[in-house]
């Protein structure tokens, strides 16, 4: 149930975030509109949470893991770690930005280099990133029957997706913060929000996987099979 919770934890901070801080990011001429330093500083305690809440979901599924898969657990979360930490870097260059534009006029240029660092990181944190963490949970726990099948498949299918959108707004063919953007983000994030909903409803243990046995045996009580 904790793990599901964090998942949840997951996704409001990181919406909540982004919403927050970004009339900061989009101030063209170098301005504050006002009260948007204090937005934007609420906006980075949301992703603080949102890094405390990716590590967390590291720590807590890797012992479950690392009993179907310890190189794929592994790789799982050290990932998630990995994401957590770009996402940081993201956190700084906004502070950095708010410091800057509250001081307007004191360093041009800088802070458009901050902005776009920021950016870069939410590319690489929340969308490569996680794209990569999503194919290789989901990959075991399709693998495992840890969950149903078709949550494990919204896992799959969204991991390379939203990677694959990244790669394309890296190359310019559309803005990430855009209706193709979303679109590609969405099975990742009906993926998360299914495995957060069965993990909070069911959760899964060192049993889990037999639930989801493709022949639904039932175990012989008296241990012989006639």
């Amino acid at each position: 149930m904790a793990t599901g919770l964090l998942f949840l934890l997951t996704e409001a901070a990181a919406i909540a975030g982004a919403v927050l801080y970004r009339p900061l990011l989009g101030a063209a001429d170098g301005q504050l509109a006002q009260g948007a330093d204090t937005r934007a500083l609420l906006g980075v305690l949301c992703e603080v949470v949102l890094v405390a809440a990716v590590a967390g979901t590291a720590a807590a599924l890797f012992p479950i893991l690392r009993r179907h898969g310890e190189g794929l657990a592994l790789g799982y979360a050290f990932g998630r770690l990995l994401e957590a930490a770009v996402i940081a870097l993201g956190i700084v260059a906004v502070l950095a930005l708010v410091t800057l534009r509250r001081g307007a006029g004191e360093a041009a240029g800088a802070d458009v280099a901050l902005v776009a660092v920021h950016d870069w990181t939410f590319l690489l944190g929340p969308n490569i990133a996680l794209g990569l963490n999503t194919v290789l949970l989901a990959y075991l726990a399709y693998r495992a029957r840890l969950v149903p099948r078709f949550i494990a498949v919204l896992g799959l299918v969204g991991g390379p997706l939203i990677c694959a959108s990244a790669v394309a707004v890296m190359f310019g063919a559309y803005a990430q913060l855009s209706v193709a953007g979303a679109a590609a983000a969405l099975p990742v994030l009906t993926w998360e929000l299914g495995l957060a909903g069965w993990l909070i409803v069911r959760g899964f243990g060192p049993g889990s996987g037999a639930a989801f046995r493709t022949d639904r045996e039932v175990p012989d009580p008296a241990g012989v099979r006639r």
